[in-house]
């Protein structure tokens, strides 16, 4: 499994809080060591920012940490503070983001719902396209190269099983309105990526599907190394990293209720057969 500076900082900030919890230290004692805040420790307990070596090293001579746990989160640290992989085209990627974008080929399992759109490793080039311009976007060939770099999650040697279910308005619902050269790419694009890609599962609910409602869009990401289990939920202003254990299981449960109603695999495929030619002949027209 691939391992990214991302997923080795989530990794080092588990384990700082494990030691700690060890040791009977609260994140306020650490803070006071330290000289900062309390929601600094926070941070560097969830990942959102590296730690340094000197400030390391206090807290684990606080902790009581054994010379091989010393070792262990000491590289760690080293390999979490790497610069330069947001540089170039990638700058385009904004800030909120990149936590996401650098642990998905890290995953073991995603689970990702989406209600009303295509989400970005699933978008065929001319969906890509027609919403870059949609939005007036003034970087397109940036924006385009970041999504065809995160495709290559599929072609990884051991790919996270990527599990996908789509509201039916997804396919209804085009960048800029209806456009059936569109639909029909990306409908396309669908059926083939699922025929290459054995760990990739997608599954459409239907309008017709009996439910007392569906939730925002939200993908769970799940890691078979000391990762963190989070969920990501994006919103208008960027997107927010869910990981309360409570939490994470309320969104286990929701998506748990979608596939228990969604189409299986093969109904999904004969769905996207049917939509595939109902858009030729909206083309023929």
């Amino acid at each position: 499994m691939s391992s990214t500076v991302t997923s080795r900082r989530r990794q080092l900030g588990n384990e700082i809080r494990r030691a700690r919890l060890a040791a009977g230290m609260t994140q306020q004692e650490v803070a006071e060591l330290l000289g900062c805040g309390q929601g600094k420790i926070n941070k560097i307990e969830t990942g959102a920012v590296s730690v340094k070596q000197s400030d390391l090293k206090l807290m684990l001579d606080a902790f009581g940490a054994s010379r091989t746990e010393v070792d262990m989160m000491t590289d760690l640290a080293r390999a979490s503070v790497q610069r330069g992989q947001w540089s170039g085209y990638r700058s385009a990627v904004p800030h909120w983001f990149r936590t996401f974008t650098d642990l998905e080929p890290a995953a073991s399992e995603i689970l990702s719902w989406h209600g009303e759109r295509i989400p970005g490793p699933l978008q065929s080039e001319h969906y890509m396209l027609k919403q870059f311009g949609e939005a007036r976007a003034t970087d397109v060939t940036s924006l385009v190269r970041n999504r065809l770099e995160r495709k290559q999650v599929f072609d990884l040697k051991r790919p996270p099983y990527y599990r996908f279910i789509l509201g039916e308005a997804a396919f209804r619902r085009m960048p800029g309105g209806p456009n059936p050269s569109v639909a029909l790419d990306q409908v396309q694009h669908l059926i083939e990526l699922e025929k290459t890609y054995p760990r990739t599962f997608i599954h459409v609910l239907p309008f017709d599907t009996r439910l007392a409602y569906v939730p925002n869009d939200f993908t769970i990401m799940r890691f078979s190394d000391t990762t963190k289990d989070f969920v990501f939920v994006e919103h208008a202003a960027g997107g927010i990293y869910i990981d309360d254990e409570g939490d994470f299981e309320l969104f286990v449960d929701n998506w748990d209720r979608l596939r228990g109603v969604a189409l299986e695999r093969a109904e999904t495929g004969e769905f996207l057969e049917k939509l595939a030619q109902d858009f030729r002949a909206q083309m023929q027209v």
